[in-house]
């Protein structure tokens, strides 16, 4: 078992160029095969059809070239969930051993216990906020998608503050502003302003998650 503390990067001085896949929580990782191909099939079937819409991947035009995006779903009845490993975006198909297990998420304390092949996202801490949150929420896509982001007020979308970088504490504190706050339950889909291009959705099923970010882009299309 290894565990690592990453530097959390909360500086006045972040911006909107924040480079991408960067890991900012305690990490307590135990690299062991854990994840068997029947649990990532529906997981890694959505994850495609974002691939495919440019809301996840790896490309040099975006992002200096980092993996983008991540994709998550509840693991059982109680708070660990699937998350796509942290710098998989230019996989075209992801295995099992792509995937890690969030066994904990304490987002007051930034800690993060995970167990698999690859280290979880960069955005876990997001993810296992909201899951916490809500017990009805099962899957979780966190996007990068321009055009939602972009028009995000005059879609009415809820917004974390443009000042909390991503995979933080703080932000997860955000999420959990939202939930307090805005109708973001009902909406399910929410844009994080301090972070470009980020857009999570999220619902009981993958489906439903898919389907509110991409609803959300066609409106932004027909503007």
């Amino acid at each position: 078992m290894a565990f690592y503390t990453i530097g959390v990067l909360l500086t006045a001085g972040y911006t909107m160029t924040e480079q991408e896949g960067v890991i900012k929580f305690q990490l307590d990782f135990t690299r062991q095969s854990v994840l068997q191909p029947s649990d990532t099939v529906e997981i890694s079937s959505w994850r495609t059809v974002m691939l495919q819409l440019g809301m996840l991947g790896q490309t040099p035009l975006r992002y200096d070239n980092y993996g983008f995006g991540n994709i998550s779903q509840r693991c059982g009845s109680g708070n660990q969930f699937i998350i796509s490993g942290t710098q998989t975006g230019g996989i075209q198909a992801m295995t099992a051993a792509d995937y890690a297990l969030v066994t904990s998420c304490e987002p007051t304390r930034n800690y993060i216990a995970a167990v698999g092949e690859t280290k979880p996202s960069s955005e876990a801490m997001t993810h296992g906020q909201l899951y916490q949150i809500d017990s009805s929420i099962n899957f979780v896509i966190h996007a990068h998608c321009p055009q939602i982001w972009q028009q995000a007020s005059s879609l009415l979308l809820p917004q974390t503050s443009a000042e909390v970088p991503y995979g933080t504490v703080a932000m997860a504190g955000e999420v959990a502003r939202l939930f307090r706050e805005t109708d973001v339950l009902q909406q399910g889909v929410f844009t994080m302003a301090g972070h470009e291009d980020g857009v999570v959705a999220f619902g009981a099923s993958a489906s439903e998650a898919a389907g509110r970010v991409i609803n959300c882009y066609a409106r932004a299309l027909s503007r």
